[in-house]
C-alpha cells in the first residue's frame, strides 16, 4: 500500500509542471495565438525561479520571478506576432531557442547546486485534515506542497474564467473570430496581449516548479521536452482547463514510470520514451479524427483592425 501511495504522490508532483504549462498554452491559444515557445518560457521560469530562490532563500520570490520571466517571454512573442504580425510558428520556435540560450548562460555557474532542505511553506508538504487520512489515496492527494495545491486552484480558476465570466467569453470570441469580436467593441489586441502574457506567466510557473519543487536543483536539461508535451496536451484535452488536470496527470505518470519499475537499464530507457511516443501517437490520432474539436478558428492567424 505504501508503494502505491508513494507512486500516486510522485505522479501528482510530476504532473504539475505539465499542468501549469498546458494551462498557459491553452489560454494563449484561446485568443488565437499559437505559441510554440513553451519550452523556452519554461526554461526562463525555471532559471529565474531557481536563481532567485538560491541567492535570496525565498521560494515566494522565486515563484514570482518565475512567473514574470515566463510573462516576459510571452510579451516578446506578443509584440512580434500581435503588433508586428510576425509568423507565429517561427516566432515561437525562436522563443524556445532564446529561452534555452538565456537559461544556459545564466545557469552556467549554478549547475548541480541544490535547494534541498529549504523550509519554505511552498516546499513543505501540508496535510489537509481528515482528507489526508483516507486510506491509500489520502496521503498521496492531500499531503502535497502548497505549490501543488496552487496548480489545481489555477486550473479551476481558468475554467471558471473561460466558461463563466464575460471576460473569458470575450477572450474565446477573439480566438474564434477577431473581426466579429472587434465589431462588437471588444478590444482584440488588448485581450490578445493580456491573455498571452498571463498564459506565459503560467508556463513560467511550470518551469519554476521544476527547479524549486520537482528536482530541486539546476541542470541544463531540466525541462527535458515537457514544453513540447504541453503543446500537444492542449490539443489532447480539447482546450479544456478541467480536462487538462487529467491529461497532465496521465503524462506525469508516464514520465516517472521508468524510475518506478524494476527493469533493466535498457528497458528503463525505452519506458522513459513513452511520454514522447504517446504524444506523437496522440497527434496522429487527432489529425485524422473528424470528431475532435479543432481549436479556435483563428488560431495562428494574425489580425489587424485595418483589414477587417
Amino acid at each position: 500500500m505504501n508503494y502505491i501511495t508513494d507512486f500516486i504522490s510522485m505522479v501528482i508532483i510530476a504532473s504539475m509542471p505539465l499542468l501549469f504549462a498546458t494551462l498557459g498554452e491553452l489560454l494563449t491559444e484561446r485568443v488565437g495565438n499559437l505559441n510554440l515557445g513553451v519550452e523556452g518560457m519554461m526554461l526562463l521560469g525555471a532559471i529565474g525561479g531557481f536563481l532567485t530562490a538560491f541567492h535570496t532563500g525565498s521560494f515566494s520570490l522565486g515563484i514570482l520571478v518565475g512567473f514574470l520571466a515566463g510573462m516576459a517571454g510571452a510579451f516578446i512573442y506578443g509584440f512580434l506576432t500581435i503588433s508586428l504580425r510576425a509568423n507565429q510558428v517561427v516566432t515561437g520556435l525562436a522563443l524556445t531557442t532564446f529561452g534555452t540560450g538565456i537559461a544556459t548562460v545564466l545557469g552556467a555557474n549554478v549547475i548541480g547546486e541544490s535547494l534541498v532542505g529549504n523550509t519554505s511553506i511552498w516546499a513543505k508538504n501540508l496535510a489537509i485534515p481528515l482528507l489526508s487520512k483516507i486510506p491509500v489515496i489520502g496521503s498521496a492527494f492531500f499531503s502535497q506542497s502548497l505549490f501543488t495545491y496552487f496548480g489545481y486552484i489555477v486550473a479551476v480558476i481558468a475554467g471558471v474564467f473561460l466558461y463563466k465570466t464575460t471576460y473569458g467569453l470575450n477572450a474565446t470570441a477573439v480566438g474564434e473570430d477577431p473581426a466579429v469580436a472587434d465589431a462588437t467593441s471588444i478590444n482584440v489586441s488588448r485581450y490578445k496581449y493580456l491573455i498571452t502574457c498571463i498564459g506565459g506567466g503560467l508556463v513560467g510557473l511550470g518551469g519554476a516548479y521544476m527547479s524549486l519543487i520537482y528536482v530541486p536543483s539546476w541542470s541544463r536539461n531540466i525541462i527535458n521536452g515537457r514544453g513540447w508535451i504541453a503543446v500537444a496536451l492542449v490539443i489532447f484535452v480539447k482546450w479544456n482547463p478541467y480536462v487538462a488536470i487529467l491529461g497532465a496527470t496521465l503524462f506525469g505518470g508516464l514520465s516517472i514510470l521508468g524510475a518506478w519499475t524494476n527493469l533493466s537499464l535498457t528497458m528503463t530507457y525505452i519506458v522513459d520514451t513513452l511520454p514522447y511516443l504517446v504524444t506523437v501517437l496522440m497527434l496522429i490520432i487527432t489529425s485524422i479524427s473528424k470528431s475532435r474539436k479543432s481549436g479556435p478558428r483563428s488560431l495562428g492567424v494574425p489580425y489587424f483592425k485595418e483589414e477587417r
